[in-house]
């Protein structure tokens, strides 16, 4: 049963809520003869799973495989499907496949990618971590406080800062440094900035990634100021992983595209996903772009043999 557009907004709410990235696509134009209207919208999950409705099994494997790129590049795409011999072309912000599984009409579905809001975890509940909590949902970020003890990073995390005025500082550091997070900072004036980084229990080269005293020197005084400091340095270094300089190694996109696969039957391409469809010849898994190009193959699975 294909799910409500209610019922896909509930869906969207609670993976959103969990904080686990999606594809939104929503079918903009149809041209008949389609079995899809424009308004009807899916979510495509980063496993390739797609709930809900924005055309058959022709328009649904490329609007898998170009959510699963969406997703890896975290920009929005306008993808049109249309008939016609395999073949895809692109433009910025654009792209259009002809399938020959097609009747006819054509269809453009926007591609809408929902990431959630990168964590930055605050220990502390001083007038700094406050006004970081305050300011950071302004840049797009999803500020948590905690304490020191409780204090659990992740390695998705964007950042740590550590604003408790001496409060367990230590044991969030270096959690925060063995987790892999990005950018760790530590609230402090030089002097103790330093002797923190020093008993901490990790290497030099880990002790050297804590940025303290925390924050781009603007001559920052209140608390509002300095958390402004902060989340200025931690867009500045977030910046420097998006758009590295030309003699620095280009970055680790979000997320990875999914490996790609051949339709014998057809030639289009397909993403190879366990959501796909596919069967498994003589030990090879074999991906298709619809029922009817598998049971094609079924039927003479030698006649494409050659092909895989």
């Amino acid at each position: 049963m294909t799910p409500t557009g209610e019922s896909l907004g509930a869906r969207a709410n609670d993976l959103a809520s969990r904080r686990e990235p999606f594809v939104h696509a929503t079918v903009v134009r149809a041209q008949h003869p389609t079995s899809a209207h424009a308004g009807d919208t899916a979510l495509i999950l980063p496993g390739g799973e797609i709930q809900g409705f924005v055309g058959g099994n022709c328009v649904e494997f490329a609007v898998r495989e170009y959510s699963m790129q969406v997703l890896a590049s975290q920009e929005p795409l306008l993808l049109r499907v249309v008939p016609g011999e395999p073949s895809r072309s692109a433009e910025e912000g654009a792209v259009e496949v002809s399938n020959p599984c097609l009747s006819g009409g054509a269809i453009e579905i926007f591609l809408q990618p929902r990431i959630p809001a990168p964590r930055v975890l605050v220990v502390g509940t001083t007038p700094v971590a406050q006004a970081l909590e305050t300011l950071g949902s302004g840049v797009g970020l999803a500020v948590e406080l905690t304490d020191g003890e409780s204090a659990a990073p992740r390695s998705d995390d964007a950042a740590l800062i550590v604003a408790s005025h001496g409060k367990a500082e230590e044991s969030a550091l270096e959690a925060a440094l063995r987790a892999g997070v990005p950018y760790v900072a530590l609230v402090a004036s030089g002097t103790r900035g330093a002797a923190v980084l020093e008993s901490l229990d990790v290497d030099p080269a880990q002790r050297s990634r804590v940025f303290t005293p925390a924050g781009l020197q603007l001559g920052a005084r209140t608390p509002g100021e300095i958390a402004l400091s902060i989340l200025a340095q931690l867009i500045q270094e977030r910046a420097k992983t998006r758009h590295p300089a030309p003699a620095a190694p280009v970055a680790t996109p979000a997320a990875e595209a999914p490996a790609t696969a051949i339709d014998p039957v057809c030639g289009m391409t397909v993403a190879a996903l366990d959501s796909s469809i596919h069967l498994e010849h003589n030990g090879v898994t074999v991906y298709f772009c619809s029922p009817g190009c598998r049971a094609a193959f079924r039927k003479d699975p030698e006649r494409y043999a050659l092909t895989l």
